[in-house]
């Protein structure tokens, strides 16, 4: 009988034993993963929007070159960086000889006035004596002839002196418009030829984004859109479309998007950037950010039913604003979304649901 007895006390040793544990994971297995917010997908107006990526550049360039040649180089005023008025003086050249042709030339007029002067005066005689018979015909016509090479060639001596003036004139290099010196080639002691390049300048400090685009986007933009630039400074730049280019690269199957940026906005030229030009509003059907897990390069959302487990369901993502994001695929306004921490989540778990204040 002893036998039996201690078989009989030990199976109750060991149910004893057993039944915390077996409680002990059931209770785990029941026990909340997370304690999480809920929130319903959102219908907002957000504009659709056109990725793009460029270049800042000047809005237009101006060369400012030497109009005469054979000039020596004097005075340079301006550096690259000077903020330059139209008119405004950015170089001289040499004057001394160009004085001393504008002195002759000022002389030669001084006898061309002379010799009209006498011209006039036999012309004038031969035309009293005209009908008196006291100067023969080819006399008077003599006469009147030098009258009128006399007035053509004052015309032309005087022509000749505008020209000297406008080559003093070309000796002071001027600013062609308001703007920023960007180039310099203008060296002190150098001499110039006709067309020699000076100065490079950007007109008016103005700086355009030039967007590539893909080319069928192409129909859907025009003239006054929106455009949102990211700065170089991490700023976001507020600009207009300007222009849509005409032509299409064949190689790229992009095209140039013109975007005029505020005239207080004066970023340096030559960063590449990128942005987005909007099109029209259309609705979006959007979650936080936060709400956004992802795994593998997929995006998911967490999802909590009445059962307060939650399901992964994969989503696809669109746009994004204020930190929310537009939901393309996978879920529906009647979706109860996990706002966080869906990380720490997995398939199926149970939840326990924050009251909301």
């Amino acid at each position: 009988m002893r036998k039996p007895c201690l078989l009989l006390a030990a199976v109750l040793v060991c149910a004893a034993l057993q039944f915390p544990c077996a409680n002990s994971m059931a209770e785990q297995a029941a026990a909340p993963a997370l304690t999480v917010s809920l929130t319903a997908p959102a219908i907002r107006d957000w504009p659709e929007t056109v990725p793009a990526s460029g270049w800042l550049k000047p809005w237009q360039e101006a060369i400012i070159a030497s109009e005469t040649s054979g000039l020596r180089i004097t005075d340079v005023l301006a550096d690259v960086g000077s903020v330059v008025t139209k008119g405004q003086t950015l170089a001289r050249l040499s004057q001394e000889s160009v004085l001393a042709d504008l002195r002759k030339q000022e002389a030669a007029v001084v006898t061309a006035k002379a010799n009209l002067t006498k011209a006039k005066a036999n012309a004038d005689r031969a035309r009293q004596l005209s009908t008196s018979g006291a100067l023969a015909d080819e006399k008077i016509t003599g006469y009147l002839a030098d009258e009128q090479t006399a007035t053509a060639s004052l015309t032309s001596e005087e022509a000749a002196l505008d020209s000297e003036k406008i080559k003093l004139a070309q000796t002071t290099i001027t600013a062609a418009d308001d703007g920023l010196i960007t180039s310099r080639s203008a060296d002190l002691g150098a001499v110039v030829s006709t067309g020699t390049e000076l100065f490079r300048m950007v007109r008016q400090q103005r700086v355009e984004w030039q967007a590539e685009v893909s080319a069928r986007y192409l129909p859907r933009i025009s003239e006054g859109l929106s455009v949102r630039i990211n700065g170089p400074e991490g700023h976001v730049i507020a600009g207009k479309v300007r222009l849509v280019g005409p032509s299409v690269s064949t190689d790229t199957s992009r095209a140039i998007v013109y975007v005029a940026l505020p005239a207080d906005i004066r970023p340096r030229t030559g960063l590449y950037v990128t942005g987005s030009i909007e099109l029209q509003t259309t609705p979006a059907l959007t979650v936080p950010e936060t709400a956004i897990v992802f795994r593998d390069g997929i995006s998911y959302v967490f999802t909590a039913g009445e059962d307060k487990r939650v399901r992964r369901v994969r989503v696809e993502t669109g746009r994004r604003n204020n930190g929310e994001v537009e939901i393309v695929f996978g879920i529906d306004r009647s979706s109860k979304v996990v706002t966080s921490g869906g990380a720490f989540l997995s398939d199926n778990d149970l939840v326990k649901i924050a009251e909301k204040n």
